[in-house]
């Protein structure tokens, strides 16, 4: 019996490429026109740098420079008279700038562009060595993070059928290394699922989406299994048994499903792996919500949400069991007093990055042994404030004005197609901290999101994290910054990998 999960390797990269395998069989039930295809036990590992580009396909729309878009797929949709719960659906966080000329075909380092770059990224959080570029300008830093280990699985809506050939792409302009073998894209179309076919999103949000986190989760742990769970819709329903599937993949690097199932996701027969789920997505919080955070409480899995792009709080990121990732803003030189053009100058609280007051999640504290295993002035942070919840846990570069090359074939809102995109939101912030994480994790150990969330607070106001003390954000425009914790940032940024 064919399973109801569609596990399609990264054997389009052969066919992007130029590749030939007579190993690969196309799937038979997926319709025209994606060029994704399953590769056999036999077929062999591909390895960076090839030498032929994709082609990529002509402009829809000819786009002004200097723009900033917001796909549909980022606007919040207003429930219906009486929608709740698992029917309610989760909108994506990003914003798209299209500035004009920026396009990194040449190979890094770049001439006269100010956005980031996986190295820029890394010596900025002080992943890599910052000895030969102190500054971290975009331009002249060209150390990309190595390393990871565990599996990270990317939940997200909707199918990309580019997402292989994009991420192959993405990984040659900025020489990361990428194998055949690392990538897989899985369809959740479980029992209960809307489909049985994965249909994309031809709006292109959700699709910019995908290739944003794996793109970016990638290029912070170049060396993980990376796994992108698609769910047949936005539909809380949907991406919550995406959700399972991921942990699943997780736990035991398959999906469980046999012979006699009807497509029920079985559990593994011991959850011996160990990772990381992200999720970019998220919605307004609704009464119900905690009933469905034990999707985010398994065994060996750590489970990390965008806080999203706009003041208020959002779920799944205000679950207690989920890492809440908000956004902050790099700001570079811009040339004057002698410093070179986009030499680091600071970084601040981005002005839209979401945070808040839970409306229905208690204020964390995880069970170790019948006690909280760490003490509540930790983990505790917004105690004489709220009785619940306080979010956001860490933040990460969001500002699309200061955001991350993406690149992305299918096109955003058909504006255009085949382009790199400077891509910024909260939606930035969690699958590169989940790259971090795995990374971290490689040697430290700690896993699970309920130990973990309490171990990042218990290392707070040490130099593992760095406090962002300047900015403002949403409601809280008229209070700066307090060093230990902010509505706009948590804790603060990474600083190395000793926080994990």
């Amino acid at each position: 019996m064919k399973c109801s999960i569609k596990l399609i390797a990264v054997a389009a990269l052969a066919l992007l490429f130029g590749f030939t395998n007579s190993g690969l069989a196309q799937e038979s039930d997926k319709p025209a026109p994606p060029v994704k295809k399953k590769a056999s036990a036999e077929s062999p590992q591909l390895r960076f740098p090839v030498s032929a580009p994709p082609v990529a396909p002509q402009p829809v729309l000819s786009s002004r420079p200097g723009t900033l878009i917001i796909p549909k797929s980022s606007i919040a949709q207003q429930p219906a008279p009486g929608q709740t719960g698992l029917s309610l659906t989760a909108h994506t966080n990003i914003q798209v700038y299209l500035p004009s000329g920026v396009s990194p075909q040449e190979a890094p380092p770049f001439g006269g562009y100010g956005y980031e770059t996986p190295a820029s990224i890394a010596c900025h959080y002080n992943l890599v060595s910052t000895s030969a570029a102190p500054a971290c300008n975009p331009n002249a830093t060209t150390v990309n993070p190595t390393g990871g280990s565990q599996t990270i699985a990317i939940v997200d809506a909707f199918d990309d059928p580019n997402a292989p050939g994009d991420l192959a792409w993405f990984s040659l302009q900025f020489g990361i290394p990428l194998e055949l073998s690392q990538f897989h894209v899985v369809w959740a179309t479980t029992s209960g699922a809307s489909c049985n076919v994965v249909p994309p999103d031809y709006t292109g949000g959700w699709e910019v989406e995908e290739s944003l986190d794996i793109e970016w989760a990638h290029a912070m742990a170049p060396a993980a299994n990376l796994y992108l769970v698609e769910a047949c819709s936005n539909s809380y329903n949907d991406l919550l048994q995406a959700v399972s599937v991921a942990t699943n993949l997780v736990q035991c690097g398959q999906t469980e499903i046999g012979a006699g199932t009807g497509g029920t996701l079985g559990t593994c027969p011991s959850a011996t792996g160990a990772g990381i789920v992200s999720m970019s997505w998220g919605g307004g919080e609704f009464s119900g919500e905690v009933g469905l955070d034990g999707y985010f409480n398994q065994t060996n899995v750590e489970y990390i949400a965008s806080a999203g792009d706009s003041p208020g709080v959002i779920w799944p990121c205000a679950s207690d069991y989920v890492i809440c990732a908000g956004g902050t803003t790099i700001r570079r030189n811009n040339g004057t007093n002698g410093l070179p053009l986009f030499n680091f100058d600071q970084e601040t609280a981005w002005v839209f990055s979401g945070g808040g007051i839970s409306a229905y999640e208690p204020l964390p504290c995880f069970e170790t042994g019948g006690s909280c295993p760490y003490a509540d002035t930790t983990i505790t942070h917004c105690t004489g404030v709220s009785s619940t919840r306080c979010v956001p846990d860490l933040s990460f570069d969001a500002d699309p004005y200061t955001g991350v090359y993406v690149y992305d074939t299918f096109g955003v809102d058909f504006i255009s197609s085949g382009e790199w995109y400077i891509v910024g939101g909260t939606s930035v912030s969690a699958p590169a901290l989940a790259g971090i994480m795995d990374k971290a994790e490689t040697t430290s150990g700690f896993i699970n999101s309920g130990p973990e969330l309490s171990y990042i607070y218990s290392l707070r106001g040490t130099a593992n994290f760095l406090p962002i003390s300047a900015g403002f954000c949403g409601p809280y425009m008229g209070s700066s910054q307090p060093s230990g914790w902010s509505f706009c940032n948590g804790i603060g940024v990474v600083n190395g990998y000793g926080g994990e």
